[in-house]
């Protein structure tokens, strides 16, 4: 079946539905991986978008049970240049195609993603529409799709009860602010007893657990929309030690009077060269977020830049001075290097140890 996909600029794309058929309204973005589409689609970082892929042939290695980073498709559409139909891999379960048409996602083949991507690049995140009606008129579309708001984006992936899993190690308390599983996975492997709690949880239910120190993980949408976190993460700050990943990241930053704001494009993708200052060191890092720290904003008497971007020199980590917190805007869990930056993990299972008790 055609489909199209629309820009809220006029710009028209042609191509092939697959998955669902309909239409969907989205904010449009690009990832920039080789590889790593199924962990892309259960992000839930990725909520409220449609995601294009710049990598030309996906769904060469199928979908599997074991690689998804939640429990179903977050995205809201796919966009690719060529969808594989016959996969050729030991562990494919299903093809691209039927994964996404299980879990009703739209998404649309055959079109120029280096095109769209440049326009992305030009300028800037836009919202748009992929739609199969044969009568589709953008001009009876437009003002819906400008219209387009993210919703409470954080909210809508939370989980909705604590989450409970056993270790005999250190006890972390894990706010799900969209979080991906491999997170939870990283912390379990150097045996931390994780409570994982909603991202609207209160100060008095995370100290109920006692935890030995406190995750913020990553999520969607625009962080100065969170203000019920931001809040609770003040008071949380100083009482035990702090780490945080993207999202959480940002809403640290936040709750310590800096400034965020959007970036033009963002970062997607799991190809993004990102220096530790300190080590003096670049590592392959995984990203996937449309705001950053304002680096001017930071109190140089408290916070420091511990983690650099070496594309657009943006703000990847920051320490605080005098409290036990740092936090980076990339995913270390992601294992793109494959192992480059697990070392956080590891800082922050020391953290705990030196502030024990």
């Amino acid at each position: 079946m055609k489909a199209i996909l629309a820009l809220e600029d006029g710009t028209i794309f042609h191509g092939e539905n697959f998955g669902l058929e309909g239409e969907v309204i989205g904010e449009i973005v690009f990832n920039t991986g080789m590889t790593g589409y199924q962990e892309v689609l259960t992000d839930p970082s990725y909520c409220g978008q449609v995601v294009t892929m710049t990598y030309p042939l996906i769904g060469n290695y199928g979908v599997n049970v074991d690689d998804n980073e939640s429990d179903k498709p977050q995205v809201k559409g796919f966009i690719v240049r060529e969808l594989c139909d016959n996969p050729s891999n030991w562990r494919s379960e299903e093809t691209l195609e039927k994964y996404l048409k299980r879990h009703n996602i739209i998404g649309i083949q055959g079109i120029d993603t280096r095109a769209l991507t440049r326009r992305l690049r030009d300028k800037g995140t836009m919202k748009g529409i992929i739609s199969t009606d044969p009568d589709f008129k953008l001009e009876d579309r437009i003002d819906e799709i400008k219209a387009y708001v993210i919703k409470d984006p954080v909210m809508c992936v939370t989980t909705k009860k604590v989450i409970h899993y056993k270790g005999d190690g250190f006890k972390v308390a894990l706010f799900d602010l969209g979080i991906k599983q491999n997170i939870v996975r990283s912390l379990l492997n150097r045996g931390c007893d994780v409570h994982v709690f909603p991202a609207n949880a209160k100060v008095e239910d995370i100290m109920s657990v006692n935890p030995d120190g406190i995750m913020l993980s990553n999520g969607p949408g625009n962080p100065k929309d969170c203000v019920d976190t931001i809040n609770t993460i003040k008071e949380l700050i100083g009482k035990k030690p702090i780490f945080g990943i993207c999202l959480g990241h940002q809403l640290i930053a936040l709750a310590n009077n800096a400034d965020t704001e959007k970036l033009k494009y963002g970062h997607r993708g799991c190809n993004h060269p990102v220096k530790d200052v300190e080590k003096d060191l670049t590592y392959i890092t995984s990203q996937n977020h449309g705001y950053t720290i304002v680096k001017s904003s930071l109190d140089k008497d408290r916070m420091e830049v511990s983690h650099l971007n070496m594309n657009d020199g943006t703000v990847e980590g920051v320490r605080y001075k005098d409290v036990p917190v740092f936090t980076v805007q990339f995913h270390p869990e992601a294992s793109p290097g494959p192992k480059d930056t697990a070392y956080l993990f590891d800082e922050f299972v020391e953290m705990m140890n030196k502030h024990k008790g």
